[in-house]
């Protein structure tokens, strides 16, 4: 039997007694995880630092560098995301809905975990660690199947969660760990049906278009981050350079960081050239249209692909655009539905934005930086939805249950 069969046979009898463990067991688990992470640090570090000097002789970008990257800071962070998600409320066996029928039936729509839980993703260890909690929290049973390029950080990471379940009595069994490399690992876990109830990618276009076109278990799509922020002729320069700066240069190589920069006419005549300047001395290269580049001489020219592409680094694309209406066609045709940002003071706009930008989340006057689950309140989450059935936007708790309905009578058949 294959690993990958192997591991999702274990997870599938996990998720079954997990389902009915009660909140103050899993969030007992969560805490212990949380003190084990940070106690192992060093060793997790350790292991992370193996992975850093592969992917370095390995050619991996800068950015993809940082996105493996593990220190104190950042393992804290995951184990403070942990203590949250246990503070947070169990949303299993919340009832939805009642509903009392004229025939003396009560009927209530009651949460439920998913079961099995795929996660496919890329060279981002801390994804390990807010899977396994969100999962547990919510009576799922997870599988992971991390990239090669984080598999030491991982085992690493997994290796301490594993021991808090030990620790606090829950089946050791409901984390499993792919450590088979082999893109046919993700292959076989796409098919197994029956013992996975969802398949969650987590990556760039090719890994995620790659789970969608050969996937028979459902997928949940998290979609790359083309994200853009118009500023408005109305825009406060202060506002305006602090968000755009702040989208871009505070964490490039994450989904929400901005990519493309629409600027109104009226704004990058007075504040574009400054703006550029400021961009430059944070290491950022600019590529932008023939207008823009006409306003600030020293930006590189941007071609048809730059528009479409998740840089995921210091690079930006830089348009200057008639009004509102352009910025909206330009996002319309270029975004990939993930977040999107306005700046202005003319609330009539902002609203329009709001309304008519199809995406999982629009901002007004704040940095697409905050399109996270931490930052919304969930803790951590499982990943960014760009898709509309089942879930949106960043995926926390509530997102990782389904329901099912709970009919009770006293009898009644059906004539």
């Amino acid at each position: 039997m294959s690993e990958v069969r192997l591991k999702a046979e274990r997870a599938k009898a996990a998720a079954a007694v997990l389902a009915n463990r009660p909140t103050p067991d899993k969030n007992r688990v969560l805490l212990r995880m949380a003190e084990l992470l940070w106690r192992d640090r060093a060793a997790i570090v350790e292991a992370n630092g193996v992975d850093l000097e592969r992917g370095r002789a390995g050619g991996l970008s800068a950015a993809l560098l940082d996105r493996l990257l593990l220190n104190d800071r950042r393992i804290e962070a995951m184990a403070e995301g942990l203590r949250t998600v246990a503070e947070l409320p169990d949303p299993v066996g919340e009832t939805v809905e009642r509903l009392e029928r004229p025939n003396g039936l009560i009927i209530e729509k009651v949460r439920v975990p998913l079961g099995v839980v795929g996660i496919v993703y890329e060279s981002r260890p801390n994804v390990t660690a807010d899977a396994a909690g969100l999962c547990l929290k919510t009576g799922n049973a997870v599988v992971l199947r991390g990239g090669s390029a984080a598999l030491e950080s991982n085992k690493a990471i997994v290796r301490a969660l594993h021991r808090a379940l030990e620790d606090t009595d829950f089946p050791p069994d409901a984390l499993q760990l792919v450590e088979d490399t082999d893109r046919a690992s993700v292959d076989e876990m796409l098919r197994l049906n029956g013992l996975l109830d969802v398949v969650i990618p987590r990556g760039g276009r090719a890994l995620i278009r790659h789970v969608v076109e050969r996937a028979s278990v459902p997928v949940i799509e998290t979609g790359e981050g083309v994200c853009h922020t118009y500023i408005d002729a109305e825009a406060d320069p202060g506002k305006a350079v602090s968000i755009a700066l702040n989208a871009k240069v505070q964490r490039p190589s994450v989904c929400n960081a901005m990519e493309t920069l629409l600027v109104d006419a009226p704004f990058a005549e007075k504040h574009l050239a400054g703006l550029a300047e400021q961009f430059r001395t944070a290491g950022v290269e600019l590529r932008g249209c023939p207008r823009a580049r006409s306003l600030v001489p020293w930006m590189r020219e941007a071609t048809e692909e730059d528009w479409g592409t998740e840089y995921l680094d210091l690079i930006l694309s830089v348009r200057v655009v008639d009004g509102l209406d352009e910025a909206i066609d330009h996002i319309r045709r270029y975004g990939t539905r993930h977040s999107e940002c306005i700046v202005t003071e003319n609330r009539e706009r902002a609203e329009r934005f709001l309304r008519e930008i199809d995406a999982a989340v629009v901002y007004h006057n704040a940095s697409t930086r905050f399109t996270d689950g931490f930052e919304f309140g969930f803790g951590a989450e499982i990943g960014i939805s760009t898709q509309k059935l089942h879930a949106r936007g960043p995926m926390g708790l509530k997102e990782l249950t389904s329901y099912k309905y709970v009919v009770r009578g006293d009898g009644q058949i059906r004539t």
